[in-house]
Protein backbone atom coordinates (compact mmCIF):
# COMPACT_ATOMS: atom_id res chain seq x y z
CA UNK A 1 0.00 0.00 0.00
CA UNK A 2 1.45 3.35 -1.07
CA UNK A 3 0.51 6.92 -0.28
CA UNK A 4 -2.40 8.32 -2.28
CA UNK A 5 -1.23 11.94 -2.48
CA UNK A 6 -4.39 13.28 -4.06
CA UNK A 7 -6.42 11.98 -1.12
CA UNK A 8 -3.92 12.89 1.59
CA UNK A 9 -3.57 16.47 0.40
CA UNK A 10 -7.29 17.02 0.80
CA UNK A 11 -7.10 16.14 4.51
CA UNK A 12 -6.28 18.85 7.04
CA UNK A 13 -5.56 19.12 10.75
CA UNK A 14 -4.66 16.23 13.02
CA UNK A 15 -6.45 13.77 10.76
CA UNK A 16 -3.74 14.34 8.17
CA UNK A 17 -1.01 13.35 10.63
CA UNK A 18 -2.86 10.14 11.47
CA UNK A 19 -3.31 9.26 7.81
CA UNK A 20 0.34 9.91 6.99
CA UNK A 21 1.45 7.73 9.88
CA UNK A 22 -0.67 4.86 8.55
CA UNK A 23 1.39 4.71 5.34
CA UNK A 24 4.06 1.99 5.63
CA UNK A 25 7.67 3.11 5.36
CA UNK A 26 11.25 1.93 5.82
CA UNK A 27 13.72 3.61 8.14
CA UNK A 28 16.65 5.37 6.46
CA UNK A 29 17.54 7.20 9.66
CA UNK A 30 16.55 5.32 12.79
CA UNK A 31 14.98 7.51 15.49
CA UNK A 32 17.69 9.08 17.59
CA UNK A 33 17.28 10.99 20.80
CA UNK A 34 18.30 14.65 20.91
CA UNK A 35 16.79 18.02 21.79
CA UNK A 36 14.81 16.26 24.50
CA UNK A 37 12.96 14.03 22.05
CA UNK A 38 13.24 11.65 19.10
CA UNK A 39 13.56 12.21 15.37
CA UNK A 40 13.89 9.75 12.51
CA UNK A 41 13.27 9.49 8.76
CA UNK A 42 11.43 6.85 6.72
CA UNK A 43 11.12 6.26 2.98
CA UNK A 44 7.53 6.20 1.74
CA UNK A 45 6.30 5.26 -1.74
CA UNK A 46 3.28 6.85 -3.40
CA UNK A 47 0.78 4.87 -5.42
CA UNK A 48 2.30 6.25 -8.61
CA UNK A 49 5.84 5.23 -7.64
CA UNK A 50 7.22 8.53 -6.31
CA UNK A 51 9.68 8.32 -3.43
CA UNK A 52 9.02 10.50 -0.38
CA UNK A 53 10.87 11.02 2.90
CA UNK A 54 8.82 11.27 6.09
CA UNK A 55 10.53 12.85 9.10
CA UNK A 56 8.80 11.76 12.29
CA UNK A 57 9.38 13.56 15.58
CA UNK A 58 8.23 13.26 19.18
CA UNK A 59 9.25 15.95 21.64
CA UNK A 60 11.98 17.16 19.27
CA UNK A 61 11.85 20.93 19.80
CA UNK A 62 13.74 24.20 19.61
CA UNK A 63 13.27 27.36 21.64
CA UNK A 64 13.48 31.00 20.59
CA UNK A 65 11.84 34.32 21.47
CA UNK A 66 8.64 33.38 19.67
CA UNK A 67 8.55 29.88 21.17
CA UNK A 68 10.14 30.07 24.65
CA UNK A 69 8.45 26.82 25.69
CA UNK A 70 9.51 24.96 22.57
CA UNK A 71 8.16 24.15 19.10
CA UNK A 72 8.89 21.23 16.71
CA UNK A 73 12.05 21.55 14.64
CA UNK A 74 10.18 19.98 11.71
CA UNK A 75 8.01 23.10 11.48
CA UNK A 76 11.06 25.34 11.54
CA UNK A 77 12.43 23.24 8.69
CA UNK A 78 9.14 23.62 6.81
CA UNK A 79 9.49 27.42 7.01
CA UNK A 80 13.12 27.26 5.88
CA UNK A 81 12.26 25.07 2.88
CA UNK A 82 9.60 27.54 1.76
CA UNK A 83 11.96 30.49 2.19
CA UNK A 84 14.82 28.79 0.34
CA UNK A 85 12.58 27.86 -2.59
CA UNK A 86 11.35 31.47 -2.78
CA UNK A 87 14.99 32.60 -2.99
CA UNK A 88 15.61 30.31 -5.96
CA UNK A 89 17.58 27.72 -3.98
CA UNK A 90 16.90 24.11 -4.94
CA UNK A 91 15.65 22.15 -1.94
CA UNK A 92 13.46 19.05 -1.55
CA UNK A 93 9.86 19.74 -2.56
CA UNK A 94 7.64 20.08 0.51
CA UNK A 95 4.66 17.70 0.44
CA UNK A 96 3.28 17.98 3.96
CA UNK A 97 4.17 19.37 7.39
CA UNK A 98 2.09 19.31 10.54
CA UNK A 99 2.29 19.08 14.31
CA UNK A 100 0.09 18.43 17.32
CA UNK A 101 0.35 18.02 21.07
CA UNK A 102 -0.45 14.65 22.63
CA UNK A 103 -0.46 14.42 26.43
CA UNK A 104 1.51 17.66 26.56
CA UNK A 105 4.23 16.51 24.13
CA UNK A 106 4.78 17.76 20.60
CA UNK A 107 4.51 15.36 17.68
CA UNK A 108 5.45 16.50 14.17
CA UNK A 109 5.75 15.21 10.60
CA UNK A 110 7.62 16.65 7.63
CA UNK A 111 7.19 14.96 4.23
CA UNK A 112 9.37 15.89 1.26
CA UNK A 113 9.90 14.51 -2.22
CA UNK A 114 13.09 12.68 -3.15
CA UNK A 115 15.72 14.59 -5.12
CA UNK A 116 15.74 12.19 -8.06
CA UNK A 117 18.99 12.13 -10.01
CA UNK A 118 20.97 13.87 -7.26
CA UNK A 119 23.71 12.47 -5.03
CA UNK A 120 25.35 14.04 -2.01
CA UNK A 121 28.88 15.37 -2.41
CA UNK A 122 29.86 12.99 0.39
CA UNK A 123 28.64 9.99 -1.62
CA UNK A 124 30.12 11.35 -4.85
CA UNK A 125 33.56 11.63 -3.26
CA UNK A 126 33.28 8.19 -1.63
CA UNK A 127 32.25 6.60 -4.96
CA UNK A 128 35.14 8.09 -6.91
CA UNK A 129 33.09 10.62 -8.89
CA UNK A 130 35.64 13.37 -8.20
CA UNK A 131 38.24 11.43 -10.19
CA UNK A 132 35.78 10.64 -12.98
CA UNK A 133 34.70 14.28 -13.18
CA UNK A 134 38.20 15.62 -13.62
CA UNK A 135 39.43 18.80 -11.97
CA UNK A 136 37.81 21.26 -14.38
CA UNK A 137 34.30 19.86 -13.87
CA UNK A 138 34.89 19.43 -10.14
CA UNK A 139 35.75 23.13 -9.79
CA UNK A 140 32.66 24.08 -11.80
CA UNK A 141 30.57 22.03 -9.35
CA UNK A 142 32.16 23.83 -6.40
CA UNK A 143 31.48 27.19 -8.07
CA UNK A 144 27.83 26.23 -8.41
CA UNK A 145 27.73 25.11 -4.79
CA UNK A 146 29.12 28.50 -3.77
CA UNK A 147 26.55 30.34 -5.89
CA UNK A 148 23.70 28.27 -4.44
CA UNK A 149 24.71 28.89 -0.84
CA UNK A 150 25.18 32.60 -1.61
CA UNK A 151 21.54 32.86 -2.73
CA UNK A 152 20.41 31.45 0.60
CA UNK A 153 22.69 33.70 2.64
CA UNK A 154 21.84 36.80 0.60
CA UNK A 155 18.27 36.34 1.77
CA UNK A 156 19.61 36.43 5.36
CA UNK A 157 19.02 32.71 5.78
CA UNK A 158 21.67 30.57 7.45
CA UNK A 159 21.68 26.84 6.75
CA UNK A 160 23.43 26.07 10.02
CA UNK A 161 24.48 22.46 9.38
CA UNK A 162 26.64 22.27 6.27
CA UNK A 163 28.28 18.90 5.87
CA UNK A 164 29.04 17.41 2.47
CA UNK A 165 26.16 14.97 3.02
CA UNK A 166 23.77 17.94 2.97
CA UNK A 167 24.95 19.22 -0.44
CA UNK A 168 23.44 17.36 -3.40
CA UNK A 169 24.67 17.56 -6.98
CA UNK A 170 23.28 16.49 -10.35
CA UNK A 171 25.43 16.63 -13.47
CA UNK A 172 23.68 16.30 -16.83
CA UNK A 173 26.08 17.02 -19.66
CA UNK A 174 27.15 20.64 -19.25
CA UNK A 175 24.39 21.38 -16.76
CA UNK A 176 25.17 21.33 -13.03
CA UNK A 177 22.45 21.57 -10.39
CA UNK A 178 23.02 21.89 -6.65
CA UNK A 179 20.44 21.29 -3.92
CA UNK A 180 20.63 21.74 -0.16
CA UNK A 181 18.91 19.41 2.30
CA UNK A 182 18.34 19.10 6.06
CA UNK A 183 17.41 22.70 6.89
CA UNK A 184 16.30 21.72 10.38
CA UNK A 185 18.74 24.17 11.98
CA UNK A 186 18.24 26.94 9.41
CA UNK A 187 17.18 30.36 10.60
CA UNK A 188 17.06 33.92 9.36
CA UNK A 189 19.69 36.32 10.68
CA UNK A 190 19.62 40.10 11.06
CA UNK A 191 22.04 40.55 8.17
CA UNK A 192 23.11 38.59 5.10
CA UNK A 193 26.78 38.86 6.05
CA UNK A 194 26.14 37.35 9.48
CA UNK A 195 24.40 34.38 7.84
CA UNK A 196 27.25 34.15 5.35
CA UNK A 197 30.04 34.16 7.91
CA UNK A 198 28.43 31.39 9.95
CA UNK A 199 27.85 29.08 7.00
CA UNK A 200 31.17 29.78 5.32
CA UNK A 201 33.10 28.92 8.46
CA UNK A 202 31.34 25.54 8.46
CA UNK A 203 32.06 24.92 4.77
CA UNK A 204 35.73 25.75 5.24
CA UNK A 205 36.09 23.60 8.34
CA UNK A 206 34.25 20.58 6.93
CA UNK A 207 35.76 20.39 3.46
CA UNK A 208 39.12 18.96 2.45
CA UNK A 209 39.52 20.92 -0.77
CA UNK A 210 42.77 22.18 -2.22
CA UNK A 211 43.43 25.91 -2.36
CA UNK A 212 42.36 25.95 -6.02
CA UNK A 213 39.12 24.14 -5.20
CA UNK A 214 38.35 26.50 -2.33
CA UNK A 215 38.97 29.46 -4.61
CA UNK A 216 36.52 27.99 -7.13
CA UNK A 217 33.88 27.82 -4.40
CA UNK A 218 34.69 31.39 -3.32
CA UNK A 219 34.47 32.66 -6.89
CA UNK A 220 30.98 31.22 -7.32
CA UNK A 221 29.90 32.43 -3.90
CA UNK A 222 31.04 36.03 -4.21
CA UNK A 223 29.73 36.40 -7.77
CA UNK A 224 26.25 35.39 -6.60
CA UNK A 225 26.39 37.17 -3.24
CA UNK A 226 27.35 40.43 -4.91
CA UNK A 227 30.23 41.41 -2.62
CA UNK A 228 33.33 40.02 -1.00
CA UNK A 229 33.21 38.48 2.46
CA UNK A 230 36.08 39.42 4.75
CA UNK A 231 38.42 36.52 5.43
CA UNK A 232 36.91 34.30 2.75
CA UNK A 233 40.02 34.19 0.60
CA UNK A 234 42.23 32.78 3.34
Amino acid sequence: MGADLATLQRISGENAIERWLQIPGKWVEEPNRRRGGESGVQRVLTDDGRLLYRKQQVGHIYRDLLHPFGYPTAIRERDALKAAAALGVKVPTLIYAGCRKVNGEWQALLVTESLDGYSSLEDCYANGDRERWGETLHQRILQQYGATLAKLNAGRWQHGCLYLKHVFVKVDGERIDIALIDLEKARQRFSAKRAARHDLRQVKRRSSWTDAQWQAFVYGYEAAFGSAIKGLQT
